[in-house]
């Protein structure tokens, strides 16, 4: 029996949430356990469109990011039903689950560090594009780190993008760790304040912390009317080559200078960017906007693209909207049973995009740094909250060669590639006040390495480079790093408005990209006056730049969003209750 087997998921089925709570009370059950189908309790409520039952499971400590075996998180299944008030919650939850773990991760990141030497180094960060209308506007920025013991300060000056324009700006980041826990500061030089956050989470700042991340209807309507994108690395065939160099019959290894230190350039073969979107949930209106997919840069890019929808999308009686196919319980708990494709959930219409690239490489082998014990925790501490540290750390956390990578290329979209390139280590290159290099023993050492620090090198940072200014203005939290899925959105953004003022795409826009054209670049195409231009957010709102031209009444426009979802409900309660009662006769 379902029910004695899977009792969680049997509930679930049913949205008896009375019951789904009393079981959980009881503590006796996984609340991440897997079905016979492969999906959680709370994964199973989130296809079926169970609103109540969501609810109970994420009070309960269900993983709201938990993803599927498909490769979909739990935010874009509740995404797929088109339900505002089920996306909503799962949002809610899940940037909860993130600020929490992000309070939990750095303490344990900073203590990493401590154990490790002390330095300096600079990580030059260079977006390219081999297309001429996108490489206008891709930036450079030199992140300059210091470390000392469990303190961690990061400057950077590439801060967003607004109006075709990078914005620049003077930032510190500043991680400092302690025994009773740890504290992040964000200095903003030109306004001269910083933004002080303990990371330390009692039990009872909880309740507020997860009310302060309800998520604002503008967010929720612009994911529903935004195709459900996806973009990750497949690396699972990768492969390392050595690159060679001179003319046919006297071909070498490559080996080049890079910040003063001999490296071997490899590159990464069978590398794929994969773009999957999903579009069942959009309305006619928003999915004709999605229909050319293949634009000019698609076409000139050759990029693969495969189609496909659910076996069930063609039925026209369904059960239940969330189960067309008319699955029953039997049905889905049996391991036994074949499903012939059948599935719960909305027929799934789905566009794949499929690009291959090469990475490339420069590890020299006798460079001072580790990259597993000093370098890494650095990336690991800003991937909580960038995305282009979180693909950086997603590729070297991979088996590379040996060798420290000076320097790394690697794409993050279909056109824009990412170069990181470590130099000036504890200011060999250049000196920095705040760097003091101690000499080796042996005075001819630095003329044996030609420079280059020797691997047992040792240096001081200056404590005072860990504190703000002091006439500088203490606020409490009051800023926050983009998500990483907004950060996407920030380049595809850039990337859409270059091609749009170039003229290269039609004004329907890029479907992978759920950012269009705006009314006042439309106007100054056609040489109209132009309002005031609107600031896009660069905070956990970016998402919505498209929004705030479509949908400048978003309550307006969840309104029926969310009538609908009540009928469906109503349909499918009353289809159960007719179940119910052919059962019983």
């Amino acid at each position: 029996m379902a029910q004695e087997a899977f009792p969680l998921h049997f509930y679930v089925w049913n949205n008896q949430y009375l019951e789904l709570d009393r079981e959980l009370q009881k503590k006796e059950q996984d609340v991440q356990r897997l079905d016979p189908r492969g999906r959680t309790p709370l994964e199973l409520a989130v296809c079926l469109g169970h609103l109540e039952s969501t609810r109970v499971l994420l009070r309960y400590s269900a993983d709201p990011t938990h993803c599927s075996t498909q490769g979909w998180t739990i935010l874009q299944e509740a995404v797929s039903t088109g339900d505002p008030e089920l996306v909503q919650l799962v949002l809610q939850y899940r940037d909860f689950k993130r600020a929490t773990e992000r309070l939990a991760g750095i303490p344990e990141l900073l203590s990493k560090l401590r154990q490790a030497r002390d330095f300096y180094v600079e990580m030059k960060w260079e977006f390219t594009s081999w297309v001429p209308l996108v490489s206008k506007v891709c930036p450079s920025d030199v992140y300059r780190v210091w470390k000392s013991g469990s303190c961690l300060r990061v400057d950077t000056t590439l801060l967003g993008f607004e109006h075709m324009t990078w914005l620049k700006g003077r930032r510190s980041y500043i991680f400092k760790g302690g025994d009773d826990g740890a504290v992040v500061m964000e200095v903003d030089h030109e306004k001269q304040v910083v933004y002080t956050e303990p990371l330390v989470l009692s039990p009872r700042d909880a309740p507020s912390l997860l009310a302060a991340m309800q998520p604002s209807q503008e967010n929720t309507a612009q994911r529903l009317t935004s195709p459900i994108v996806s973009t990750h690395l497949n690396t699972r065939n990768i492969s390392f080559e050595r690159n060679k160099s001179g003319i046919w019959g006297w071909r070498s290894e490559k080996t080049e200078v890079v910040s003063g230190y001999n490296a071997k350039v490899y590159s990464a073969t069978n590398v794929e960017l994969v773009t999957r979107s999903r579009t069942e949930h959009l309305s006619d209106q928003d999915k004709s906007k999605s229909k050319g997919s293949k634009t000019p840069l698609q076409s000139f890019l050759g990029i693969a693209e495969q189609h496909t929808a659910h076996d069930g999308s063609n039925v026209s009686q369904c059960a239940s909207p969330n189960n067309p196919t008319a699955i029953t319980a039997e049905e889905y708990f049996n391991p036994e049973f074949n499903l012939n494709g059948r599935d719960i959930g909305r027929p799934i219409e789905l566009t794949s995009k499929v690009q291959r690239f090469k990475a490339t490489l420069w590890l020299s082998e006798n460079h001072p740094l580790s990259l597993a014990e000093q370098v890494t925790p650095i990336i690991d501490l800003m991937a909580i909250s960038n995305a282009h540290f979180a693909k950086l750390r997603d590729f070297i956390t991979l088996r590379l060669p040996t060798g420290f990578p000076v320097k790394i290329e690697i794409p993050l979209f279909h056109v824009l590639n990412a170069r990181v390139t470590f130099s000036n280590l504890c200011g060999c290159d250049e000196p920095v006040s705040s760097v003091i290099v101690h000499q080796p023993e042996d005075p001819g050492e630095l003329q044996r390495t030609r420079g280059q620090l020797p691997p047992d090198f040792h240096c001081d940072v200056d404590p005072s480079v860990f504190e703000p200014p002091p006439d500088y203005t203490t606020l409490g939290p009051g800023r926050s790093e983009p998500l990483r899925d907004e950060d996407d959105n920030l380049l595809q953004f850039a990337i859409q408005q270059s091609l749009l003022d170039a003229g290269t795409e039609s004004d329907q826009g890029n479907p992978g990209v759920a950012l269009h054209l705006s009314g006042q670049q439309r106007g100054r195409r056609h040489g109209r006056p132009q309002p005031a231009p609107l600031r896009v957010p660069t905070g956990p709102r970016l998402q919505l730049a498209a929004l705030l031209q479509r949908r400048h009444q978003p309550e307006a426009f969840l309104r029926p969003l969310r009538r609908g979802v009540q009928l469906r409900r109503a349909a499918a309660a009353r289809h159960g209750a007719v179940l119910q009662g052919a059962g019983g006769e």
